[in-house]
């Protein structure tokens, strides 16, 4: 399992992947919190907060994270390799956890250059250091959380096809129902307590939730279990071709 991991983190790396990812996110990102005029942008705003990062971090990982994993799968189905990994002795689990791990650990690299911002922030609050700890905190947990369910949803969608381009189009239509769906289909639902209901199965609803800084148990259970539905599905698909 772990020399799969090494090798899906050595692939995103060896191709330029990788190096997008990160690369795009963090120039987009700093574009508009440091350089470009704007509501999002810090300088602009008076107010030590990232509140504007994470507000564009969802939307720029709708996209970024479907790109990491749309080869995950459907590159070994399409060159055949995939029948070697059922030769390992590895289970369909393992197989799953280590490519949906090293989709994770591309995120992870991409949200540790943040942290600069962070500092920055940090040091121009009046007095020094004058930010919402708790909020920062909670809004990087929940933004991780987040990260994950989409890394989930992507090896998902990879697991279902050998096009890449079809894999990278079904997991942005999916991470974009979770994320923002269910609150469009809120909106036009009349009964208040429907409304909760459905709020409450997308993403942005707990995401906003931990961003408070108050890490409750609810959500830390939405993520978690919509996380595990999506990787038992994927193990479930390579089960499937086994029949």
């Amino acid at each position: 399992m772990w020399s799969l991991y090494k090798k899906e983190i050595a692939t995103f790396f060896s191709s330029l992947t990788g190096y997008l990812v990160i690369g795009v996110f963090l120039v987009i990102t700093g574009l508009f919190l440091w350089v470009i005029p704007g509501d999002m942008n810090i300088l602009f705003g008076g107010y030590a907060t990232l509140d504007s990062l994470f507000y564009m971090a969802p939307w720029l990982y709708l996209f970024l994270v479907p790109a990491v994993t749309m080869r995950l799968f459907a590159e070994e189905k399409r060159t055949g390799t995939i029948e070697l990994l059922y030769t390992r002795p590895l289970s369909e689990l393992q197989i799953v956890l280590s490519k949906y791990l090293a989709g994770v650990s591309l995120v992870v690299i991409s949200l540790l250059p943040t942290l600069i911002y962070f500092y920055s922030v940090y040091q121009l609050g009046t007095p020094t250091g004058n930010i919402d700890m708790g909020g920062t905190i909670g809004s990087y947990i929940g933004l991780f959380f987040l990260a994950a369910i989409y890394v989930g949803i992507g090896t998902f969608c990879s697991s279902l096809t050998d096009n890449q381009i079809v894999s990278f189009v079904l997991a942005v239509l999916l991470c974009f129902v979770f994320y923002y769906g269910f609150d469009a289909i809120a909106e036009i639902t009349s009964s208040n307590q429907l409304k909760s209901v459905i709020i409450n199965l997308g993403i942005d609803e707990h995401y906003q939730s931990i961003s408070r800084g108050v890490i409750d148990s609810r959500d830390l259970l939405y993520f978690l279990s919509t996380l595990t539905l999506f990787l038992y599905a994927t193990r479930l698909v390579l089960i499937s071709r086994k029949w």
